[in-house]
């Protein structure tokens, strides 16, 4: 038996490739679309959202519509000279972009071989082809690696019997999402509710690394004393543990000065 519903699971590339083509040689088609979807009652809103126009766009292409006719909705000839670059230039920038660079306008109009037409003019090909956003930061590979963990199983396997080890981190979360200004398809504006003001914790983590254990401790501000609350949490937790050793990375709270002293200090 067929299923009720089903949905389209599109990449983001697969998403993009759609919109670009409504945009670009399927144009026409999609202001037929519009103009359909105009007379089932939907709003100019409504289909912009859909179709990733400009409302105002919308509208544009209905007026036409009521006034010409189907004629009215295919490009009409424009006066002035023929479009600058070749039709491969597009493809060019695209290939060109795919290679992770500190791309500038300028840089790309080199690279591309210098095509006969200005600086503005090459931008516009080139906001056909890419978005102005942020890369992505991935952590790159520690030179001493293999040094540091072979360092750590050593000294865990020194440890006496019964121990507890720990892997501990904090992570942040906020209630607002940050919003930078980034390119973005041509008539398409993302949108991002705000749920209200914004508000901050810090979440402490740390997992038994034998039998899988979860501990964590949420709170306003990640500041040492709060650290060391959530390390005698810790202990707390393993009473009768010889030692409770807990890996953490190079966080600032991790070796502060509050944070030593609390190491150094007893624990009954």
């Amino acid at each position: 038996m067929r299923p009720a519903h089903v949905y389209a699971d599109l990449t983001p590339a697969q998403h993009l490739e759609l919109v670009t083509a409504l945009h670009g040689p399927w144009r026409v088609a999609a202001r037929i679309v519009i103009v359909l979807l105009s007379a089932s009652g939907v709003s100019a809103p409504e289909i912009a959202d859909l179709l990733h126009y400009e409302p105002v766009t919308v509208r544009r292409w209905i007026a036409r519509h009521t006034r010409d006719g189907i004629t009215g909705l295919p490009d009409r000839p424009r006066s002035g000279r023929p479009r600058l670059g070749s039709p491969r230039l597009g493809q060019r920038i695209h290939t060109l972009l795919l290679t992770p660079k500190a791309w500038t306008t300028a840089r790309l109009w080199h690279a591309a071989r210098r095509p006969r037409m200005s600086l503005r003019t090459f931008y516009r090909r080139l906001r056909e082809q890419g978005s102005w956003r942020r890369p992505r930061l991935i952590a790159k590979g520690d030179p001493d690696h293999e040094t540091i963990c072979a360092a750590i199983q050593t000294r865990i396997a020194a440890l006496p019997a019964g121990s507890v080890v720990l892997a501990e981190d904090e992570t942040h979360l906020d209630l607002l999402p940050r919003v930078r200004s980034c390119w973005m398809p041509t008539g398409l504006r993302h949108r991002i509710l705000t749920p209200g003001s914004n508000i901050r914790r810090t979440v402490h983590g740390a997992i038994n690394l034998a039998t899988g254990t979860w501990h964590h401790h949420v709170s306003v501000k990640n500041v040492s004393v709060v650290f060391c609350y959530f390390l005698q949490t810790l202990l707390d937790a393993y009473p009768d543990a010889p030692v409770v050793a807990v890996l953490c990375d190079n966080g600032g709270t991790h070796h502060s000065g509050i944070t030593k002293r609390w190491l150094t200090a007893p624990h009954g």
